[in-house]
């Protein structure tokens, strides 16, 4: 549908006949013919200047109408789109550390590494949060912000499907993750930031340390669910046979709980597969997405068609007298 975003620029239309009858017309001017000294050969009178042509004070007018349309800015505007309202901000902290590796875990019946687990379902757990600004932080001996916020969970989800462990580095600095979330999320509305971390150890890199990021996020209202991921039980081989260890001997329940207490979130842990699948839909109601919608119409701005056919009238406007005079030259009377 066309619209036009100025309309009340067509006041200006009556400008040129305004001015035409407030301002002095020019004077008309009509030289004598110079006469050669060759017998019959004269130069043609020059024309009235006040006489203007009908074609040329058409294409004038027609200019000035395009260029008035132009500026009224004349828009199309499209069929509603629903598009989806802003929901939370929400920052997906993955760790990337060595222990990452360790096949306790279960994908489709058989063994898998916990941050192959990780990749499956969080990955889903980030197409559904539509309406959401997601981003991704991978943590190890350093922690990188991977995706910053965004609307695009298709660009979320496929970088943390190609991540790898050791990405980060091999160790685990939590506190280092949980401080560059904070400064991504603190500038945004106090009831948006989110942060989820998952991890299977203990704090043993970076700069920040987990006790006082913290409290960094308790200050600046960030909630954080964390996730201790890893079996309690796993039956491995050595050269004295099977034996059952615990390969989440490492994971700091402790620190992990205090976290989500302090700043507002809980606490799950996830020892296979399912238990993190559920976890996920946990936190999707805990923290729902973003359900109602909002409609927009999308909207080309169509000025550059009047204003090019403006340009092209104005030019033929000011091209005619040279080109009348042109033609007059060409066969001179002898």
């Amino acid at each position: 549908m066309l619209e036009l975003g100025w309309p009340w620029l067509f006041a200006l239309l009556p400008l040129p006949l305004i001015a035409a009858r407030v301002l002095p017309r020019a004077r008309g001017l009509i030289s004598t013919a110079l006469h050669l000294p060759h017998l019959g050969v004269a130069l043609p009178q020059q024309a009235d200047v006040s006489a203007v042509p009908w074609l040329r004070r058409a294409f004038a007018l027609l200019a000035w109408l395009l260029l008035v349309f132009a500026a009224a800015r004349p828009q199309w505007l499209g069929a509603p789109e629903d598009v989806p309202r802003s929901g939370r901000d929400l920052l997906l902290a993955v760790d990337t550390s060595g222990s990452m590796s360790i096949e306790d875990m279960q994908l489709g019946g058989q063994p898998a590494p916990r941050f192959a687990a990780i990749q499956a379902i969080a990955t889903d757990f980030i197409h559904r949060r539509e309406g959401d600004r997601v981003g991704l932080i991978l943590f190890g001996t350093r922690a990188y912000l991977l995706v910053p916020l965004t609307f695009d969970l298709k660009t979320v989800g496929k970088q943390l499907t190609d991540s790898t462990i050791g990405l980060a580095g091999r160790e685990t600095a939590i506190g280092d993750a949980v401080g560059l979330a904070v400064k991504r999320l603190r500038d945004r509305p106090e009831n948006q930031r989110v942060m989820v971390l998952l991890t299977d150890g203990v704090n043993t890199s970076g700069e920040l340390d987990p006790n006082k990021a913290i409290d960094l996020a308790a200050a600046n209202k960030v909630r954080i669910y964390t996730i201790g991921i890893g079996a309690d039980a796993m039956r491995v081989s050595s050269m004295f046979g099977s034996r059952v260890v615990n390969p989440s001997a490492d994971l700091d329940e402790k620190m992990l709980s205090t976290m989500a207490d302090k700043t507002g979130g809980r606490y799950f842990r996830a020892r296979n597969s399912e238990e993190l699948a559920d976890i996920y839909r946990s936190i999707d109601k805990l923290e729902p997405a973003a359900d109602t919608k909002q409609s927009l119409r999308p909207v080309d701005e169509l000025y550059w068609l009047p204003l090019a056919g403006a340009l092209a009238a104005g030019a033929l406007a000011f091209l005619l007298p040279a080109l009348r005079l042109r033609a007059s030259r060409r066969v001179l009377p002898i």
